[in-house]
């Protein structure tokens, strides 16, 4: 019961902000997501694939909004996060992933590493990040040690007049689980 209580965290961590899941989708349904332009992202020869119309001005501005939304999170910062997050989100409910979020924060130490960070889709309304992501998470009571790795991509929309987070693809390359001491 515990592990099971423990992987049910991590995975509300995983999924926070996280209404398009790659396990709950078919491959048409994936195909389809990135057809239409909802999520999607190019490799060539292995690598991320770099927006090419950003105005440098809005480049600044997205990855400022991205910056922030993962070190308000960080900081277990449940205002402050949700100030990054669209009062309108496609992807999942605002107020069950402002709960959702502050269950992680009461019951885990959580953090987000983040690294390659790359715009990778841009129009007035809405840009991509594409980045890879470590998430380190320490359950409170048991001291139990999550770690999942993966690919994650961040969409934004234009929202009173700055970047917010509307939607977000993550698929796990590897989690592992470690007892705490």
């Amino acid at each position: 019961m515990l592990k099971k209580s423990i992987l049910a965290v991590f995975t509300l961590l995983i999924l926070t902000a996280c209404g398009n899941k790659k396990e709950d989708m078919s491959a048409e349904e994936r195909q389809k997501i990135i057809d239409e332009g909802t999520a999607g992202f190019e490799m060539n020869d292995g690598k991320i694939t770099k927006a090419e119309n950003v105005p440098s001005d809005e480049e600044k501005a997205i990855l400022a909004a991205f910056d922030e939304y993962i070190a308000a999170f960080n900081a277990e910062d449940l205002d402050r996060y949700m100030q990054t997050i669209s009062k309108n989100p496609k992807g999942f409910d605002y107020e069950e992933d402002k709960k959702r979020t502050k269950e992680v924060f009461e019951q885990s130490e959580v953090k987000r590493d983040v690294k390659d960070t790359t715009i990778i889709k841009y129009s007035e309304e809405e840009a991509q990040i594409h980045t890879n992501m470590t998430v380190h998470l320490v359950e409170l009571k048991t001291k139990v040690k999550h770690e999942s790795v993966g690919q994650q991509v961040t969409v934004f929309v234009k929202e009173d007049g700055g970047w917010k987070v509307t939607s977000i693809f993550y698929i796990g390359d590897d989690t592992k689980s470690t007892t705490g001491k």
